[in-house]
């Protein structure tokens, strides 16, 4: 009997056992089923997550790009080109391009020109002077604040007047001897390489006292510019010769008395092949001395002791042509080569 009971039972217990399996393996597979699912939706979102990834990435430099463009990206002093430089890939080119100022991909080819628009003014328009140029080049009578130099018509000039022996009235302007001694020196400054000589000049001194003076000589450095060195009989017209330096204001003029006619000497040597010209009794003081040559006429250049040289022979003997400060011209047939002999002429410029 136990042995029959203890079989059953050892039966009883062998039937139990795929039961119990068959409870446990259920679970486990669902177990199994759920971690499958759960690994199939894990890569299933990764691999999501991959593609969107590669897409924000893009997103990003188009972010990043369009801030690159400065707000005032249109000024002309920024450099354009450089709101296409953050971009790598070829999207984000395009659209760091397409905020530029100009609406193009290209704003390096708009912009250029915005800089160098501020260099198109007329800058090398001819001054006003250049048309006067022009005529006087073209044969015009010159105009006469070109040709006055430092003493002009009408003005009036602030120094001092100092006095000195004149002895025979002979200077530096070569005119020789004088028998008239209401003569001056004019300073260096104003004496313009001898372009002052023969100038009448009209002092006045702060007294009322005034006198009209020829400048016939120069008075060297230091003499300062306004200043006259007067002869003594011409210093005496306005104080006496112990007052020593006096100040004056003077005036050029264009006086009515002057000689008939204007004349011309030839210089000491001179010849067909040298020669060197003065003008003498000019009424005006002279700006240029022209010879014929050829077809037209050369202007013959100026010592400090107011002769024209001609240094190739140009002209010697031939007609000359005469200006004075106002621009008048006056042209004088040839006269003969005579060395230090004064010819006189029929010419003589107008009163101003």
């Amino acid at each position: 009997m136990r042995a029959t009971k203890h079989a059953a039972r050892q039966s009883g217990r062998r039937r139990s056992n795929p039961r119990r399996g068959l409870v446990l393996g259920i679970p486990v597979t669902l177990v199994a089923v759920g971690v499958l699912a759960c690994l199939a939706f894990a890569l299933l979102r990764a691999s999501g997550s991959r593609d969107a990834g590669a897409a924000e990435p893009a997103a990003a430099s188009v972010g990043a790009a369009a801030p690159s463009t400065p707000p005032d990206a249109a000024a002309p002093g920024d450099p354009a080109p450089s709101t296409a430089a953050p971009s790598v890939s070829g999207p984000a080119t395009s659209a760091a391009a397409t905020p530029s100022a100009s609406g193009s991909a290209t704003p390096s080819a708009t912009a250029a020109p915005r800089p160098s628009a501020p260099t198109a003014p007329r800058a090398t328009a001819p001054p006003p002077s250049a048309g006067k140029a022009a005529d006087d080049a073209s044969g015009g009578a010159p105009a006469a604040a070109s040709l006055a130099g430092r003493i002009k018509p009408g003005a009036d000039y602030q120094g001092v007047a100092t006095s000195y022996d004149a002895a025979d009235g002979n200077g530096a302007c070569s005119f020789g001897p004088s028998g008239d001694l209401m003569i001056a020196a004019m300073n260096h400054t104003d004496y313009e390489t001898s372009k002052a000589c023969g100038a009448s000049v009209l002092v006045r001194a702060a007294n009322g006292a005034s006198v009209t003076v020829r400048i016939v000589n120069e008075c060297p450095l230091p003499c300062a510019p306004g200043q006259l060195d007067l002869s003594h009989e011409a210093f005496t017209k306005l104080a006496d010769l112990s007052v020593g330096r006096l100040p004056i204001t003077w005036t050029l003029l264009s006086p009515g008395t002057a000689p008939a006619a204007v004349s011309l000497r030839y210089k000491a040597g001179s010849s067909q092949w040298w020669c060197g010209i003065q003008v003498i009794g000019h009424r005006n003081p002279v700006a240029s001395l022209e010879v014929r040559a050829g077809a037209g006429w050369r202007q013959l250049s100026r010592t400090d002791y107011n002769y024209f040289l001609s240094p190739d022979g140009t002209g010697c003997g031939g007609p000359v042509r005469i200006t004075d400060i106002y621009g008048e011209r006056l042209t004088v047939d040839g006269i003969a080569v005579e060395p230090d002999v004064v010819q006189p002429t029929r010419v003589q410029f107008a009163r101003h």
